[in-house]
């Protein structure tokens, strides 16, 4: 688990360093909003195209070779980005990301977590996972936020960070090999069978997790955008507003632990309904909350509740597959098709947050980008309402 946590947390470091380097990524690679967030959006496009077939090799080819391989190939891609190449070889960098990350990755990650626990402890198994990754995030933002900062905060600096990510990739990804045990989610060596994807494809719980996932992703996809709140609406400085950035993440270790923990005493359903009508109160928030310095410390402890709730169900959502009575058999292929479903805001989020910031910029534009993840939060909170009524899958 703990080889899982950090290679599930180190792989998102470089496709995600808008999180923390929202304004020197702009600045290196000359972008406005606009292009940024197609920059992401690219990859989000990509990835959508490797969900499915991602979850169908998952539950086929040995996680260690998944995992391994795509921290390799991810680090070297990482490489040859430190350069800060044209516009549209950046573009083709996150595509191929798209693939390395979430094509290699991600089913054989879900599927890992999922067959590491009984179904009685699948919230203490997603919350230790979820934990490990907020531990590793946390420690590579701020370790790496100090270096930025020693190194001068400029261009150069940018590049050296892009850098020593992707060292830290291929490390990993040889530790990996090394450590995951070969047995770990072990393959099916069954023969491809398209009635059984059909048959996970028709079950309305499978789609409804998604919707839930993807309110869920749209608030996170939201907390991508702290930093630059912080630094256009309440006049941070850069250095401080990536503070924040790096210094949320270290709230995820504590709240996916403990969600899982309560998640399995109080039932997953119940407790990502809870989470949800905590976000959609804390973005409301955002959308009422004034700019100026003075609004600091309320705007500060605002994000904190948002990424506590984010986090805390971040640690379970994906437990909703063993809550709802997903087949364990068929884990990578459900989750192929939830996340199909639940991760399209890599695709749409920072195309509208990108376009609206740039139509209406400062503080309205982010007044409006936080009124949508309310209204997905409402959304999501209807569908977790449809699928607790539903009961379990037959």
């Amino acid at each position: 688990m703990a080889v899982l946590g950090l290679s599930g947390a180190v792989i998102y470091l470089l496709p995600f360093l808008r999180e923390v380097y929202y304004d020197p990524l702009r600045e290196a690679l000359n972008l406005t909003h606009s292009q940024s967030g197609r920059l992401m959006a690219t990859f989000g496009f990509v990835s959508m195209l490797t969900y499915m077939p991602g979850g169908w090799v998952a539950d086929r080819v040995p996680s260690r070779l998944l995992i391994s391989g795509s921290l390799i190939s991810t680090g070297l891609l990482g490489f040859a980005f430190a350069t800060f190449p044209s516009y549209p070889v950046a573009l083709a960098i996150h595509a191929l990301w798209g693939v390395t990350i979430t094509g290699m990755m991600w089913g054989a990650l879900i599927k890992a977590t999922r067959d590491w626990a009984s179904s009685a402890e699948q919230g203490k198994a997603f919350g230790m996972l979820e934990a490990g990754r907020g531990v590793s995030e946390a420690a590579c933002y701020s370790i790496f936020l100090a270096v930025f900062a020693q190194l001068g905060g400029d261009t150069r600096a940018f590049s050296q960070v892009i850098i020593q990510y992707s060292i830290l990739h291929v490390l990993l990804g040889v530790a990996a090999f090394f450590v995951i045990k070969p047995g770990l989610a072990a393959p099916t060596g069954a023969a491809p069978d398209l009635a059984t994807f059909f048959r996970v494809l028709k079950m309305p719980h499978v789609w409804l997790i998604g919707f839930v996932i993807l309110s869920v992703y749209g608030a996170y996809w939201g907390a991508y955008y702290f930093t630059p709140y912080a630094s256009d609406v309440f006049l941070m400085s850069a250095v401080a507003a990536g503070a924040i950035g790096a210094g949320k993440v270290w709230l995820k270790p504590a709240s996916a632990a403990i969600a899982g923990l309560v998640a399995d005493r109080i039932g997953v359903s119940k407790a990502v309904l809870i989470g949800l009508f905590v976000l959609t109160v804390s973005f409301l928030g955002f959308t009422v909350l004034p700019g100026g310095q003075a609004m600091i410390g309320l705007m500060i402890f605002n994000i904190a509740l948002a990424s506590i709730t984010i986090f805390a169900l971040r640690g379970i959502y994906f437990a909703l597959l063993e809550d709802c009575g997903v087949p364990a058999a068929v884990t990578g292929t459900a989750t192929g098709i939830v996340s199909v479903i639940a991760f399209t805001p890599d695709v749409f989020m920072p195309l509208v947050g990108g376009a609206l910031l740039d139509a209406y910029p400062g503080e309205t534009g982010f007044r409006y980008f936080f009124g949508l993840i309310t209204a997905l939060c409402i959304c999501g909170g209807i569908a977790m309402h449809v699928l607790k009524k539903l009961g379990r899958a037959s």
